[in-house]
């Protein structure tokens, strides 16, 4: 018996000293992972309106270099928070214990990666280099809050190339307040939570998820994954006290605590406007006030004042010539209202894969601000972080979702602008001279707008040689002996970018005896699409657009076209396409159209989309025969 005891003592014993041993991971939660969360948990207590605490505890095992920037213990408070318990744990492939560490360990930073910044936010990081991989952190701490509109959603996680194991998410409401909570399930059915509700208590739990692979096209995870969301009814933000019950109440609080005590002008504020000499309709007005506000600021990331939501003052903005969108919003909003224009700031969320707020969920969220300002003709939208963006124009990240504007009123939740295929727009006019050296020169006019001009902004804060360098790269499908861009101009009334090329390039045509053949279309952007039988996710086209070509060839001397394709077109559920052919004198004219459809799309048609493409990229490269006249 007492062999027994001892075998088994010692048998528990060495089970304890290997905590979590990577082998024991499934084979299906390594598929496409970096890294795998073995373990987490997070216990949330709501005490009282102004106090939250946070017991979280993790453990996560690093497979590869690639995730040990996301397995790093961190920890993101502001200035009032108390921390404490904090451990860490490193252990080994086997499990076994390499290294522990503690809260001074730890270094304490400024928690915004943009650069120069003024910022309340900090952050805790351990920085902790690995001996070799794999290997597994285990990380716990608490956190006590007085802010508590911020309890954050639960998902299995945030990242591509992250499964999961096991994840709870328990909250107990003890402040008496009505908690809402609100659960999305996944569209594609990619993971779901099992949840337990008992009074003042809730549970929640994720299982054995895969990673998600960033495979080409996929959506944001936000789009793919389940998630749970909360939100007390009466909050505190930084001493604020407030409600949140409707959408209308969370405005009504919004415009009075936040954005009143830092609307108002001054004489030199004032002195601005006067000295515009605004004239003419409130769309002429607007847009003075606006190329004005740009010339004269730039962005910078500030973080200040009850909990980061709040703007700089106006003056700050007007004496400093900076700000955040916060800031600059705010400044725009307050000069507009010194010429008698109504406008409304407006949270949103600022993402390549449209994110909109929940209507009848309503809690704190958004990441960015812009500004709106209502005419009889529809409503005006300004992007004022960006020195050169267009008037009126808002950029790929922020169109065809929805914004909280903020009105004395209350918050009413307004549609941002969805653009057509036609009004994202590239035009391509091309000649081109074919020489009987194999090279062609040529000439090209572009034309950019909707979001195609935001592709293209970045062009405008570049010197001569970066644009030549950058259209070379961009336009790698010609092998350019020297490419000059010339005539830029970012048009910021009507939001289109506009240049012209001068190039030559060489080996475009190909010799057969005496013949040349070469490609119908010589310009154009080099896409990679490859099927794929075991895809897992769903693919994105995250905006429609349209690219119309018209390129004209001047032939050798002496020579004819002997043959041509075909016009043709193609159509699918993604879009259209066509091409055809002209004879035109000595030159031979090609049009290329093509239009692409937005859309969310079952990974089950991955595959048609991808034969899409590849038919549109063998039309691009079918060949035109010339010959030598005999």
């Amino acid at each position: 018996m007492k062999i027994i005891i001892a075998g088994a003592v010692f048998a528990a014993s060495l089970y304890y000293s290997q905590t979590y041993p990577v082998s024991s991971i499934k084979e299906e939660l390594k598929k496409n992972a970096s890294a795998v969360i073995r373990n987490e948990s997070t216990e949330i207590q709501i005490n009282k309106i102004d106090e939250i605490v946070y017991k979280n505890h993790s453990v996560v095992s690093v497979l590869n270099k690639e995730a040990v920037g996301f397995a790093a213990p961190k920890i993101f408070y502001q200035k009032g928070d108390v921390v404490s318990n904090v451990k860490v744990t490193v252990y080994d492939e086997s499990g076994k214990k390499i290294k522990s560490f503690s809260k001074s360990d730890f270094l304490d930073i400024a928690a915004n990666s943009q650069g120069s910044f003024y910022s309340d936010n900090r952050a805790m990081i351990l920085n902790y280099t690995p001996a070799s991989f794999p290997y597994t952190v285990e990380f716990s701490y608490d956190q006590k809050e007085e802010s508590t509109v911020f309890i954050p959603d639960f998902t299995p996680f945030h990242s591509f190339n992250i499964s999961l194991e096991k994840s709870t998410f328990s909250i107990v409401n003890n402040s008496g307040i009505n908690l809402r909570s609100k659960i999305y399930t996944s569209p594609f059915g990619y993971a779901s939570v099992n949840s337990d509700d008992k009074g003042n208590s809730k549970t929640y739990v994720y299982e054995n998820i895969p990673a998600m692979d960033d495979e080409v096209l996929v959506p944001n995870p936000e789009k793919i994954l389940p998630k749970v969301s909360f939100s007390l009814d009466k909050f505190t933000l930084v001493g604020k006290k407030g409600d949140i019950t409707s959408w209308k109440d969370f405005g009504l609080w919004y415009y009075n605590n936040l954005l009143t005590p830092v609307s108002a002008s001054t004489p030199q504020i004032k002195a601005e406007i006067a000295a515009l000499n605004l004239t003419g309709t409130k769309e002429e007005k607007v847009k003075k006030i606006y190329q004005y506000m740009q010339s004269k600021t730039r962005y910078i990331f500030v973080a200040l004042g009850i909990g980061g939501w709040q703007p700089m003052l106006p003056d700050e903005v007007q004496k400093k010539g900076y700000g955040d969108c916060k800031g600059l919003t705010n400044y725009m909003k307050t000069l507009l209202d010194e010429a008698g224009i109504e406008s409304y700031y407006a949270i949103i969320n600022s993402n390549q894969s449209a994110i909109s707020f929940d209507k009848d969920f309503p809690k704190m969220g958004g990441n960015h601000v812009i500004l709106m300002i209502p005419t009889e003709k529809g409503n005006i939208w300004l992007e004022n972080t960006s020195q050169e963006i267009a008037y009126n124009h808002l950029s790929f990240s922020t169109t065809d979702r929805n914004v909280l504007a903020v009105k004395p009123s209350g918050i009413e939740i307004i549609e941002t602008p969805t653009y057509t295929a036609q009004q994202n727009r590239e035009k391509q006019f091309v000649d081109i001279i074919l020489n009987d050296d194999k090279t062609i020169t040529g000439k090209a006019k572009f034309q950019y707008t909707g979001n195609q001009y935001d592709f293209n902004l970045v062009f405008a804060g570049l010197s001569q040689k970066e644009r030549n360098d950058a259209i070379k790269s961009r336009l790698s499908s010609l092998n350019f002996e020297n490419i000059e861009m010339t005539q830029f101009k970012n048009d910021r009334d009507i939001a289109s970018i506009n240049y012209d090329l001068n190039f030559k390039a060489s080996n475009y045509s190909k010799m057969v005896g005496s013949s040349f053949i070469f490609r119908a279309v010589p310009i154009y952007s080099e896409g990679f699409y490859h099927d794929n039988e075991t895809r897992n996710l769903p693919f994105e086209t995250p905006f429609a657009y349209e690219d119309d070509y018209e390129i004209a060839y001047e032939l050798p001397k002496d020579y004819f076209i002997e043959e041509l394709p075909q016009n043709g077109t193609l159509s699918s559920e993604f879009g259209t396409y066509s091409l055809s052919f002209e004879k035109k004198e000595a030159k031979l004219i090609v049009k290329r159209t093509i239009q692409i459809k937005k859309g969310i799309y079952s990974k089950e048609k991955y595959n048609d989309y991808v034969s899409f493409r590849k038919k549109i990229m063998n039309a691009d490269n079918s060949k035109i025969l010339i010959s030598k006249k005999s």
